[in-house]
């Protein structure tokens, strides 16, 4: 898609993350309403640990992607233009470590508060963001940068 430049971009015009924000508060609405746990109050230590445990690998791996996308000098932003395909860093390991990022974190955050309605949720994130957003960012990073892309596609896997 063109932006208002003239440029080529992916054709997002919202911020992806609110992929992940929507859902996962609307979840936490309906968890006021009617509160219904992951697990029983008598294991809410363990769930609540292992939802803290996601945050931090969340914020592990979100903080360098955003940083590897700094260094490269490229845009966070898929409404705009990118200038490289970033592969260093955990790009050399994930194409959307971004995205996994937001999973873990929204996944941690419903175990930390042991909320089912918001951990329920995840997944129509995950759908949303698998079969819209990345397409389109993913055609688009083909159109602007052809073979270089193409070859990093066949070495590193979209997810995980």
């Amino acid at each position: 898609m063109t932006t208002r430049d003239g440029s080529d971009s992916p054709g997002i015009n919202f911020p992806p993350p609110i992929v992940y924000v929507v859902p996962l508060a609307l979840g936490f609405l309906v968890h006021r309403s009617w509160p219904v746990g992951i697990v029983p109050a008598s294991y809410r230590p363990i769930i609540a640990t292992i939802g803290w445990l996601l945050v931090f690998a969340a914020a592990a791996l979100l903080l360098p992607a955003y940083i590897a996308f700094f260094r490269a000098r490229t845009s966070l932003l898929p409404s705009r233009p990118a200038s490289t395909v970033v592969q260093s860093g955990h790009y050399r390991w994930t194409r959307n470590p971004m995205y996994i990022s937001i999973t873990a974190l929204c996944v941690g955050v419903a175990c930390v508060f042991n909320a089912l309605w918001p951990l329920l949720l995840v997944p129509i994130s995950v759908v949303i963001t698998d079969r819209y957003v990345i397409p389109r960012e993913e055609a688009y990073l083909e159109r602007a940068f052809g073979a270089e892309y193409t070859e990093y596609t066949k070495r590193v896997r979209r997810w995980l």
